[in-house]
């Protein structure tokens, strides 16, 4: 969370400073390019709707009060905001998107529907500091720089957005990793498998001599008893 808010923080001050210094000093016809509007889009199609809709209105208030601003305070903070949103609900499960135009269609739709937004927002407040445009000069000026712009920004946002998200479904379904298996001999001699159980006979001690089905413990009696005879014999005979 730490990395989101410091990369967005990094990328929204750096666009309001490449828009004011730059930007809007190329005295283009129109609109001018809307390079943070850029930052929240690539940031929300990465974050997803609630995160790029807080980046889109912190962003947007940020550049309603930083100078020079000749609009209402919170104007532009609703429009980014809604933006945000609107760009988020775009997000790929995947965490990637399949085409190349997805970004670009969302690009043009943001700057038609961001253009619509502002203009409809100064009217209600009586804002008119963008009337001398025309509503129409802004709108295709605005979807032609900022697509034409998009290639060169979304993509390296996104990038460097999805370096801190953490996929969680990465380790899913991988189990611990499994125990080597053990092949070797025991302190008798015996084999032992991965578990470390002794093979071989019904008893496991098959292998070994002196144990076993047939050296139980009523053969050693057999054998004792016939030592002790033999014994026995040689003693009455002497």
């Amino acid at each position: 969370m730490i990395q989101r808010f410091l990369l967005s923080a990094a990328l929204i001050v750096g666009a309001m400073v490449v828009q004011v210094s730059i930007l809007a000093r190329l005295g283009l016809p129109g609109a001018v390019p809307d390079l943070l509007l850029l930052v929240v889009i690539g940031l929300a199609l990465v974050y997803g709707h609630v995160t790029g809709c807080l980046i889109g209105f912190f962003g947007g208030l940020f550049i309603d009060l930083a100078p020079p601003s000749d609009h209402a305070v919170g104007r532009y903070a609703l429009v980014l905001c809604v933006v945000g949103y609107v760009a988020g609900l775009m997000k790929p499960e995947t965490g990637h998107l399949r085409s190349v135009m997805t970004p670009l269609m969302v690009v043009a739709a943001a700057a038609v529907g961001s253009t619509l937004l502002y203009a409809g927002v100064g009217a209600l407040v009586g804002d008119t500091a963008a009337r001398h445009v025309g509503l129409t000069g802004l709108l295709i000026s605005s979807v032609i720089y900022d697509v034409l712009l998009a290639p060169f920004v979304v993509p390296v946002v996104m990038a460097l957005a999805r370096r801190t998200v953490t996929d969680p479904a990465a380790g899913a379904g991988q189990g611990p990793a499994p125990k080597p298996r053990r092949i070797g001999l025991n302190r008798r001699g015996t084999f032992f498998n991965d578990r470390g159980t002794r093979s071989g006979g019904a008893s496991g001690l098959g292998t070994v001599p002196g144990f076993g089905p047939g050296s139980g413990s009523g053969s050693g009696k057999s054998g004792r008893g016939g030592v002790l005879s033999r014994i026995g014999g040689k003693t009455h005979q002497n």
